[in-house]
Order: C-alpha cells, then sequence, then structure tokens
C-alpha cells in the first residue's frame, strides 16, 4: 500500500523521519527509520535518506508493508539448541536474528524458528505474537535466551526474573581502560527524554538498575570485560557501560564508534542459570565465545 505526503509551510526544517513517524500508518520513530533504510521513502522516484529535511511542496511516496499476522506463523529457521525438556527450551541466538515479530520484522525471527522447532508446545503467557517468550535479547546481541514450553513454566520462570534466582551472564568489549578490575554500575534506566527511542541513567520515569561488572582481559584502547545483570532493564548494559564513559565497541546508539574492521555491536549472553520450574533444580549453562566476537578479540591485538 502506498501513501502521498505533501509538506506544508509549517513542517518545512523538520527532519523525515521525525514527520513519518506522525504519520498514523507508520507507528514509531524507529518503523520510519526502517522504511527510509529500506529505501521505502521516496521523493521523485528517489529514495530519501532518514536525516533529510523536508520543504514546504516536497512530496513523498511512503510504500507502507502489510500488516504483521494476528499469529505468529512457523518457520524452518535453523536453531542451536543448548537444552530442552518438556518445560524449558534454551537457545543460543545468532547475532541479527530479531526475537519476536514487531513492525519492520514481521517473520523471520526467533519466535517463528521456535513455533516450527516446538510446535503449538510453546506457553502462550507471551501472547500471540511473543509465544513462550520469558525474556528478549537484542537483534545484534547473540547468546543464551530460555524460552517456556508451557505457562506453569512461564510463570515460573518469570517470577525467577522478578526475585532474580534467573541470572544472565554476558561478555562485551568496551571503549578505554577500567581503572579498577571490577565494580558495579548501580542507575535507574528509563526512556530518554530527548528521545524516546533510547534508554537512559535518569531519575524520570526509571527502574532501579544495577550491573556488576569485572575485567578479563585489557587491550591498548579496549577492555573486554563480564557483566552479571542484578537487574535486567532494556539495554541495560549498553546504557551503564556508555553510563561510566566506556560504550560498547559498535554500539552506534549509545556512543560506541564502529572502528574499521570492527563493525559490530560486541555483546554475547555468554552464561545462564536458573532453577528448574519442574524439578527444582539447578540448571547451569554456558556457550562458547561465536566466532566473530573471537575474531574481534583477535583484531585488538596482544593484550596488556
Amino acid at each position: 500500500m502506498d501513501a502521498h505526503i505533501e509538506i506544508t509551510a509549517q513542517e518545512s526544517g523538520e527532519r523525515i523521519d521525525a514527520l513519518l513517524a506522525r504519520n498514523a500508518s507508520v507507528p514509531s520513530r524507529s518503523a520510519a527509520a526502517r522504511l527510509l533504510e529500506a529505501g521505502l521513502v521516496t521523493m521523485g522516484g528517489r529514495r530519501v535518506r532518514k536525516n533529510y529535511k523536508v520543504a514546504a511542496g516536497d512530496v513523498f511516496t511512503v510504500v507502507l508493508p502489510a500488516p504483521a499476522p494476528a499469529r505468529a506463523e512457523a518457520q524452518a529457521i535453523p536453531l542451536d539448541v543448548v537444552f530442552e525438556d518438556e518445560d524449558v527450551i534454551v537457545v543460543n541466538k545468532p547475532r541479527g536474528l530479531v526475537v519476536h515479530p514487531a513492525p519492520g520484522h514481521p517473520d523471520g525471527t526467533l519466535v517463528n524458528a521456535l513455533l516450527a522447532h516446538c510446535g503449538e508446545s510453546l506457553s502462550g503467557v507471551g501472547g500471540e505474537m511473543r509465544p513462550g517468550i520469558v525474556h528478549r535479547i537484542d537483534k545484534d546481541t547473540s547468546g543464551l535466551l530460555i524460552a517456556a514450553k508451557n505457562d506453569r513454566a512461564h510463570e515460573a520462570l518469570s517470577a525467577q526474573l522478578k526475585d532474580r534466582t534467573l541470572s544472565r551472564v554476558y561478555d562485551a568489549v568496551c571503549h578505554g581502560g577500567f581503572r579498577a578490575d571490577e565494580g558495579t554500575v548501580d542507575a535507574p534506566i528509563g526512556r530518554d527524554p530527548r528521545d524516546r527511542q533510547r534508554m537512559a541513567v535518569t531519575d524520570k520515569n526509571s527502574r532501579p538498575a544495577v550491573t556488576h561488572w569485572q575485567v578479563l582481559e585489557r587491550y591498548a584502547r579496549y577492555t573486554y570485560i563480564r557483566c552479571r545483570l542484578k537487574t535486567g532493564r532494556t539495554h541495560q548494559i549498553r546504557v551503564h557501560m556508555a553510563y561510566t564513559g566506556h560504550p560498547l565497541l559498535g554500539d552506534t546508539v549509545y556512543g560506541g564508534r564502529r572502528d574499521k574492521g570492527l563493525q559490530t555491536q560486541c555483546l554475547h549472553a555468554r552464561g545462564l542459570k536458573f532453577i528448574h520450574p519442574a524439578t527444582g533444580e539447578p540448571v547451569e549453562l554456558w556457550t562458547d565465545l561465536p566466532d566473530w566476537f573471537q575474531d574481534v578479540l583477535s583484531k585488538l591485538g596482544a593484550p596488556l
């Protein structure tokens, strides 16, 4: 479906992505950015950059994708299954795979893969578009993620997230050097008041957030660290590390540059520990560093 937008004098000077986000057919600024990045917004037959400032009289054509289905569909996408029984499944998510369908990502997600692998055996607590999903990790973050195969398991695992008996460990590469060998960031996280698509350390409409970190290796311009989450806020490690002045390598949203040859957000969910919802026994799982992460470490040079 195509939409045509003509710019008025009052709108002149605005960025096109901000203007599109106010259109009733575009759900958010991030969705507008995805339309622009995909070349689905044109003017005179030419694609428009997301930072283009509109002028009165400009006429844009926007190709709107079909609405996402009301229910996620099964798709035969390969899964790296680390642990599975009749109650839970733990997968090692690759970098670049979205966890669940959303505007701009109607399919090709981890949920679609889980539906193909597990059939109808996924909990319904998360809704039609997020069956089984207990917690999420970013598209560009790889590593361990747990899903529930029935409602009882889902409720038990969600309770563990709240009381922090479900613990997660991440490895990351940050810019700069840390003075100490370990430490804790205890700073509340909420929506960035200047940009609602980002999170930030803020006292306004925020929730407590605690990240424990330790240095694994030091390099000339970077540090390889391990983070243990006490809380699980959106983008927590990325926001906390940027707050300390050490943004993640490749995380351009929160200030990490993509240096030559190092074009990725360096964050991997390395470890996962939980109490099995049926047996009551502790389960601890670890995954190896993926090849892309090891390649990044090799490009940093010799540890100091």
